[in-house]
Parts: C-alpha cells; sequence; structure tokens
C-alpha cells in the first residue's frame, strides 16, 4: 500500500470516480445488512423463546459496541488508511452477518450483534470520510448528498427486501438474505483495495485511540449550530426503526413480513428520494424542512396509529421519513465543507457518536418500557417526544441562522 501520498481525485479522475462509487456502493450494502435482520426479529423470538426485555438488550449491544469502537477507533482511517481499514471492518461484517444466520442461542445472536456494531462503527466513519475524499471538484455537495442517500436506499431496500423474502421462501429465507450479504461484503471487502489510498499514514495513531470526541476548531461552531437537528433527526430513526415492526403487526394487522419491511423501507427510501429532490437548496433551507417535516410526519403517525388503518400510517411514515432523510443532509452541507482533510475520519465519527446515541439511548428506554408500560403508551410518548424535540430544532434553525 502507498503510504507517502495521496492521489489526488483530479489527478487521476477515472480511479477516483471508481473510488466514490465503491464508497457509496459499499455504504449503501452495509446499511442494507443492518436493516435486514428486521423482519427476523419476530421469527427468531419465537423460534429461540426469549422475552421482549432480551430483545431490547439484543438492540442495546448493538448500540453500545457501535459507540465504544467510534470513540476508540472512529479516526483510525485518518492514521493507517482508508482501504485497511474498510476491508478489514467488511470481513468483521462478513462474520457477524454468518454468526447471524446460524444463531441457535441468544448468546450467539449477541455476539452476532456485537461484532455487527464494530464493524459498522469503522465503516460508517471511514466510508463517510472516503465519499468526501473522493467527492469532484466539479460537484463540491455531490458527498453531503450521497452521504445521506446511501445508507438510507440501503435501509429501505435491505428491510424490504428481507420481508419479501421471508413471505414468499420463508424456509430459504435466512440461507438467501445473509448468504447473499456473505458473498457481497467479501467481494467489497476485496474490491477496496482496487481504488487508490487517500489518506496516507502519519503519526498520531496512538493518541487517537484514548476514547473522545474531538472535533477541529473550524468545524465546532457549525457542529453545535447543527446540534438539534441531528438529534432530532436519529431520535426520530430510533422511534420508527425500533418500535414500527411491532407497531404494524400488534397494532395495525400488518402480520406479514413484507409489512413491516414495508414500513421501514417508507420511511428510509422516502428520506433518499427527498434528499434527492432538494440537493439544490441551502443547508439551512434543507434543515429547516428537515426538521419541520419531521415534526408533522411523527404528529400524523400518532393520529394514524391511534385512528388504525395501516395505510394511513405508511403515509404518514413517508412524510416522517422526509424529513428523517434532509434533517440529516442538512447538517452535513453545513459541516462538510469546513472538515480539514487529515481530521475527516475523527468528524464524521463525532457525528455518528452523537447520531447513534440520539438513536439507540431513547429506542432502548422504549424498548425496555413497552413490557410494563404497554405498546401503545410507549409509542405515544415517545413520538410526543421527537415531535416536540423536531419542532424545537426547526424553530432554532429558523431564528438563529441565515442562509
Amino acid at each position: 500500500m502507498t503510504t507517502t501520498t495521496a492521489p489526488s481525485p483530479t489527478a487521476a479522475p477515472p480511479r477516483a470516480r471508481l473510488g466514490f462509487v465503491l464508497a457509496v456502493a459499499t455504504a449503501t450494502v452495509m446499511m442494507a445488512g443492518a436493516s435486514a435482520p428486521s423482519p427476523f426479529y419476530p421469527v427468531l423470538q419465537e423460534r429461540l423463546g426469549y422475552s421482549p426485555g432480551t430483545s431490547t438488550a439484543i438492540f442495546g449491544v448493538y448500540a453500545i459496541t457501535l459507540l465504544a469502537t467510534l470513540l476508540v477507533l472512529g479516526s483510525v482511517s485518518d492514521h493507517v488508511g482508508r482501504r485497511p481499514v474498510i476491508s478489514g471492518a467488511l470481513v468483521l461484517l462478513t462474520l457477524s452477518v454468518v454468526l447471524f444466520w446460524h444463531a441457535d442461542t441468544v448468546s450467539v445472536l449477541l455476539l452476532a450483534r456485537a461484532v455487527q456494531g464494530v464493524a459498522s462503527a469503522l465503516l460508517l466513519s471511514t466510508l463517510s470520510a472516503a465519499v468526501v475524499d473522493f467527492e469532484s471538484p466539479d460537484h463540491p455537495d455531490s458527498a453531503a448528498l450521497w452521504n445521506t442517500v446511501s445508507p438510507l436506499a440501503g435501509l429501505a431496500s435491505g428491510a424490504l427486501a428481507a420481508g419479501l423474502v421471508l413471505d414468499v421462501s420463508p424456509g430459504a429465507a435466512e440461507a438467501e438474505v445473509f448468504g447473499g450479504l456473505t458473498i457481497a461484503y467479501l467481494a467489497l471487502a476485496l474490491a477496496a483495495w482496487s481504488v487508490p489510498e487517500t489518506a496516507p499514514r502519519h503519526a498520531g495513531l496512538a493518541a487517537s485511540l484514548l476514547p473522545r470526541v474531538a472535533l477541529p476548531a473550524a468545524v465546532r461552531p457549525l457542529f453545535l449550530l447543527s446540534f438539534p437537528a441531528l438529534l432530532a433527526g436519529w431520535a426520530t430513526g430510533g422511534l420508527y426503526l425500533s418500535l414500527t415492526p411491532l407497531v404494524v403487526s400488534h397494532e395495525l394487522g400488518g402480520t406479514g413480513h413484507a409489512w413491516q419491511g414495508l414500513a421501514i423501507a417508507a420511511l428510509a427510501g422516502t428520506g433518499a428520494l427527498s434528499c434527492f429532490l432538494v440537493r439544490d437548496w441551502s443547508p439551512r433551507r434543507i434543515t429547516l424542512y428537515g426538521t419541520t417535516t419531521l415534526a408533522v410526519g411523527t404528529a400524523l403517525t400518532l393520529i394514524a396509529i391511534s385512528l388504525g388503518p395501516l395505510v394511513a400510517f405508511l403515509l404518514a411514515v413517508v412524510v416522517a421519513g422526509s424529513g428523517f432523510g434532509t434533517a440529516f443532509m442538512g447538517v452535513l452541507r453545513s459541516i462538510v465543507p469546513a472538515i480539514p482533510p487529515a481530521e475527516r475520519g475523527e468528524v464524521f465519527a463525532a457525528i455518528f457518536v452523537v447520531s447513534y446515541l440520539s438513536l439507540g439511548v431513547p429506542a432502548t428506554i422504549a424498548g425496555m418500557a413497552v413490557e410494563p408500560a404497554g405498546l401503545g403508551t410507549t409509542t405515544l410518548v415517545y413520538g410526543i417526544g421527537v415531535a416536540l424535540l423536531a419542532a424545537v430544532a426547526a424553530v432554532l434553525r429558523a431564528f438563529t441562522t441565515r442562509d
């Protein structure tokens, strides 16, 4: 591996374009693997006989390992290079898929989720940085766009595809879904070495391993300005990703796995499409639209749950999904231009630490509350909290910033 100079995208346009496409594709497939297990959880719960509390632990171990890895290894690619981190993390992700595929005890399931958390953390920060590294000078906002669109598209396609496969061929679903992901991850691990290295090795690796969330001085004001929107967007994601399958099956009568996958796909897929449609707006306008739509969409979701029709719920999720994607894109469009090239991995690690804390902590608390408080009450309280948080983020952005 070259360790002296980083190839410039303008110096080798074809390979730089390949690197950009490969980083975006890898992020998409990674997130497809993150959402693909969701429709399988009811099946595994019935097969292994674990309680709702165990379901919370399964979600929690993923969030904990992901956050711990981001704190310790989030900036490691800034020091050892993008390619070895991406390739190694994809091998780890393959191991997690194989463990999940063959899980016959809760312990193996927890181990699979822990390994997935470590691999996902490494990939989240490194792939996001690589997309910025390979961004074309002719399209200066493309990195923020695709760093938002690709994970959302992956979340949508993974959940929907897995749900459809479960309904069409339940006996072979695990082999088809997780076998396909295994092949894809190994192929991408090899392909990572076919593109230029954009982060040459340099000193500071040992110091970077100390657990911390650090931001360059140029980024801090922008990060603090974007913090409410970041918090609101990912807390919304936690609401829908953790409780939607239960709400669809227990409250709205959507017993098919495809319905559960469709609800997640509606959230993430609409988010991805909305990001593409507003890509020419200013960061402030995108963030305002995103946070406002988050508040309105979440309120509509609660109304739809109380009224009962599944179609009404899915339409409300579409509105919330539009805000979910654009709120995050507005944050990235605000921050990415100010990130020093040598610190991109570290900044994206900080962004995802806040993001996954916002997603994981409320979702874990909600999972623990479902059994004693009931699904309906838990969803209502969580939803009201998210709607209020999104509304506050919109007001702050509207009255404290200008384009």
